[in-house]
Order: structure tokens, then sequence, then C-alpha cells
């Protein structure tokens, strides 16, 4: 597709361009809160610039989900909700900025007050919100969700209730928050918390809800038709209370309907949009976007083809390994796995050596590391941890590179040097065995109906294969959705392939990535199981950070302590989007800074004939 596109403001640059002085003191209410600075839009803001304000409502469009559901309450641990029900059929009462690294401004709340030093933040509800079934949302509703989520809702909400000391009305519509701990972004984390109706689950378990509780919620859908397993019908609420009131809201939600097939597979799901079943489809792989989506309904233009740059930072993708067991505890055997992973050859296989390797956790954004020594602020960051932090954290770490030809011999012998190192050497049967003649065996932990479930397979074949060079044995295991989250809610695998993406702003949600506390609690994102006092300590000191240099050096240490630390072998990133989609589906011409992500499709999209 070619359309026109307003140069990026470089969002991951505004960072660096903020008030050196990060707190904004907030002597009364305002229209919205930045972590860094002022937010870019005034007070007076109409829309969103990525919204088109003009869009006609009417039209739906139609997604396809690889896997199944069992609930329908995307705020507990325990069952399977479609993922985005949590993002759509709820509302909070600030609304994220897809344009500005972290900005939000007010949905459910009109306005929000915090203290110079952000000990406290105040949201005040604006007078006209209400719920889908007409009653309206009160501060009584809002500290309900508050203290429900945080006690017993998923363990994503937990850690931020920790920091709260206490949350009280304090006038008609006004709720205050006041935290135990200096955390900054605390102020901006509370304020996107999904807003529930404490009527509808009186009397009832909310964390063992399940399909018959159909949510109420403030949101523009409503969840109007379900089968379990199959499908999920959203319809725009016509008596949502915000479309005229709420300038964050303008030129968004514009489709009548938002609906969810759900497949066993991602083969059987694109041949689905293939037949017109699906009116969108988002596609992960850049050799099947250029030699499969040519069939009839594109070369009609029926079907139209769009790639959506984004500036976000590459995060990380790839096979995880599990350091709570053995082998995967020693650096050694972590550091072997990935000089054994043969990233030239597979990419040219897989991509014809189009998509540039991840080459850090922040790798493509101003926050990634640089791999040669830590110098200046980031290494006064690390030097109090030298001597807990791995090789090459310090002194510099980069990934290994072929020369593209499958045997990889120089990586084959880094790899079988390490191994050896960490006690495995090659027994006479060409085994790999430690000291006791145990074999080197180790499954691999596959999801089959996963997006990209395919060419994740072909990956891992090929990494299998490598890995059989040097005596090892993996052995790969593939079980459906329900059964994938299953296992890594508890941590039960040794590899498993891992998907994490960060943001222009990273903040309190990388404790729950790879933070120590994380590391056994089940549900948590940290799968690696790493326990590391450096990363404690820079998680921390980032959302403590009083400039916007500082935050950036703090960002750029914990790269270094990540990346040097060896939990995953990386693959490739994208720096766009593939979508595909009916000629009937529109988006605005101006894109945000983070590009496809959470916000843009279905929220800013329209239907037209």
């Amino acid at each position: 597709m070619t359309f026109s596109r307003r140069r990026f403001r470089g969002a991951a640059l505004a960072i660096l361009a903020t008030s050196v002085t990060a707190l904004t003191a907030m002597a009364e209410p305002q229209h919205g809160i930045a972590m860094f600075g002022e937010p870019a839009l005034p007070a007076d803001f109409t829309h969103v610039p990525y919204a088109n304000p003009d869009a006609p409502k009417g039209g739906r469009i139609v997604q396809g989900e690889v896997g199944s559901f069992d609930s329908l309450n995307p705020h507990i641990l325990k069952g399977n909700a479609p993922w985005m029900l949590r993002f759509v059929a709820y509302e909070s009462l600030m609304g994220r900025s897809l344009d500005e690294p972290f900005t939000l401004y007010g949905r459910l709340a009109e306005s929000v007050e915090t203290a110079e030093d952000r000990s406290w933040v105040e949201y005040t509800l604006h007078p006209a919100a209400k719920f889908s079934d007409g009653t309206p949302v009160t501060v009584e509703d809002v500290i309900w969700s508050y203290e429900t989520l945080g006690t017993v809702g998923h363990p994503r909400y937990r850690g931020s209730w920790s920091k709260v000391e206490k949350i009280e009305a304090v006038g008609e519509r006004t709720v205050r928050i006041t935290f135990n701990t200096d955390d900054r972004e605390m102020a901006l984390i509370m304020g996107m918390r999904p807003i529930l109706k404490k009527a509808q689950w009186e009397g009832k378990d909310f964390a063992d809800s399940s399909l018959e509780e159909l949510p109420i919620s403030s949101a523009p859908y409503v969840v109007a038709d379900y089968q379990p397993g199959r499908y999920v019908s959203l319809k725009r609420n016509p008596d949502y209370w915000g479309y005229d009131v709420v300038p964050f809201m303008k030129g968004q939600a514009n489709l009548d309907e938002i609906r969810m097939e759900f497949y066993g597979d991602s083969n059987v799901m694109f041949e689905a949009f293939k037949a017109g079943e699906l009116t969108t489809a988002r596609e992960f792989n850049a050799e099947k976007w250029q030699s499969q989506y040519d069939f009839p309904a594109v070369q009609s233009g029926d079907v139209v083809k769009a790639e959506i740059p984004h500036e976000r930072p590459s995060g990380i993708q790839g096979f995880v390994m599990n350091t709570r067991r053995e082998p995967f505890d020693d650096w050694r055997v972590r550091e072997a796995m990935i000089q054994a992973f043969n990233f030239e050859f597979i990419n040219q296989l897989l991509n014809a050596s189009g998509q540039p390797r991840i080459t850090s956790y922040f790798s493509n954004s101003v926050l990634g590391m640089e791999h040669g020594p830590a110098e200046g602020r980031v290494a006064e960051l690390l030097e109090p941890y030298r001597d807990s932090l791995l090789p090459g954290t310090i002194e510099g770490y980069s990934l290994p590179v072929s020369d593209g030809s499958e045997r990889n011999r120089k990586g084959t012998a880094a790899a079988l040097d390490l191994l050896e190192q960490a006690g495995w050497t090659v027994a006479d049967d060409g085994k790999l065995k430690n000291e006791a003649g145990e074999p080197f065996v180790f499954e691999i932990l596959l999801s089959n109906s996963a997006p990209g479930a395919a060419e994740t397979q072909q990956v891992t074949d090929l990494y299998v294969a490598a890995l059989e060079r040097l005596g090892v044995e993996a052995r790969v295991t593939q079980i459906d959705s329900a059964q994938f989250t299953e296992r890594t809610n508890v941590f039960d695998f040794d590899v498993t392939w891992y998907w994490r993406t960060v943001s222009l702003s990273p903040g309190n949600e990388q404790k729950l990535y790879w933070g120590s506390l994380a590391a056994d609690q089940e549900g948590s994102r940290n799968w690696m199981g790493v326990k590391s006092e450096a990363i404690d300590a820079l998680t921390t000191a980032l959302v403590d950070s009083t400039s916007s240099e500082d935050f950036v050096s703090t960002v750029k240490a914990l790269d270094r302590v990540l990346t040097a630390g060896r939990y995953v072998v990386p693959i490739w990133y994208n720096p766009v989007s593939y979508l595909a989609y009916s000629k009937n589906l529109h988006y605005p011409e101006t894109l945000p800074a983070y590009g496809d992500w959470n916000g843009f499709q279905p929220d800013v999209w329209w239907y037209e004939e």
C-alpha cells in the first residue's frame, strides 16, 4: 500500500529532549501526565494525532486467533481468556498515547493531580462516566477494582499494589492513592488499571470467574455473543458515554463489531483469511509475506497489504533457557547454546537474510546498549555489582557471527570448548555427557497454536540439527495453547519459545519480566528464572531516575546485564509490521511512533466501502 506519512517526531529521541528535571510540579488537576516533562498535547486537544476525528462509524473487523478460550475474565490467572478483551472490553482512568514514550490522557478520569515528588496521585472521575448497563462509575467502583485486582487478580497487578499505602475517596468523584515507596512511575501505572463494576461481583468469587459471567464495563465495546473455543463477538455500545466528551476517544472505537474467530493452527487461520472469512491478518514471517500474499483477493485489490513502520525497541524473541534447572544454571552452557545457533544460515534460509538480528533487549532504539566497554554513567551504575556480573557485561558483549555455512565450524568449536569447561565432553558414542555419564538431553517446549507456529517449528528444527552436531539431544514437544500456558505459568520447561516486547519507557514491568521476586511467582513473566542483585537495583533505579539522561543510562546498563546474562538465544526482529486487510478497512495516514501496537488496530480503524 502506498500512503503519505508524517515524519516521525522521533519518540525515542524525545526522551533525551525532555526537561532535565523529570518531576513536573502539579499544583492543580491536569488533563494528562507524562513520565518525563510535560504531555505533548495541550489541555484543549481535540483528538490524538494518529486518530481520524471524522472517521465514520459502522462495519466490522473479523480477526483470527490461534487456540481457544475458557474464560471471559482476562484479569485473573485461572483460565485462558481472549487476549484482546483486556484492551477493548475494559476502560481505565487514563489512556496511553501511542505517539509519546509514556504519557497518559484522561478517559474515565477528567483530570489527574499528583504531588511534586509523586508520593500520591488523585484521579477525578468524569461526571458523565457510566457502565454499559447505564449505572454511573463511582469512586467506590474504582477503589474496589484496585483492591480486588491487587489482591486476587492476575500477578501482573500485585507488584504495583504492594506499593500502595492506602486508597481513599477524597471527594464525590475523586480518589487518592498514596504510595509507600519512592516510585515516580506509579502515578501513571495506577491510571491504567481496568475499572470494574463492584455490584456485578458481590457474592461471587472474582478469581474463579469463567464463561458464565459476561463482563460489565464502561468501555465502548461489550461482549454480545460467544461460543466457547470458537468465537467472541464484541459490539459497539451506541450509548457509550465517552464518544463526544472524551478528547482521547475522538476518532476511536469506530467499528460496530470486533469479532474474534478461533482456529486450531495458524495454517488453517491463513486459509480462512484467503477465503474471506477473516478481514484482517497480521503476518510475522518476512518470506511468507513476500511469497504467499499474492492470492486472488490481493491481485484484485480486495485485500490490501500494508507495512507499518515503528520506533519501538526490538524486545527479545527466541529460545529462553530455564535457569532454575540444570544445566542451564551455568552461563557457559547458555553461551554454548547461543554459539550453536547459526543465525546467519537460518536467516538466509528462512528470510533471504532480510531480517536484522536482535542484538540486545533494547536494540533498535536509543535505549540499547553499546557493544564495547561500558563508559561514563553506565559504567558507574554497573561498578557496584562487578563481582557478580557475568563476563562481557562491563567489558563488552556481542553475539557470535558465523560464516553463513551450515556447518558453522567456528561456532560449534566455541560451543564445545565452553561445554567442556562446564563439565560436558563428547563420549565414544558421539553423545555429550557429564562426569557421571549422563547424556545432555533436554526438552524444547512449543505451542502448536501460537502466532507464527510454523515458522517457529522451522527455526527449531534447524537449531535441533545444529545441537545434534554437538552431541546434544533436544527433544521437541508441541502442545496446545492451554497446555502451554499451564506449563509456562509454573515454569515447567527446560527451553521454550519466548517473546517479550518492551517500550520506549520501560518501568515497573521490568521487575515482572526479570526481577528476583517474580522468579518464583507462578504466572510471572520471568520465565528464565533470573535472580540478579544488579537487575533488581537497576529496575528500581530506572523508575527513580530524576533526569532523562540518567534514565537512558540506567536502561543501557540494564540491557547489558540482561544480554550478557545469556538467558535467551535471540533471533530477529522486524522494524515494520505486516498487515493485510479488506479494502473496506482503513486507518489514518498519520501513524503513531509505536506503529502497530495495542491501541492501533482495531482502535483507530474504520470501515468504509
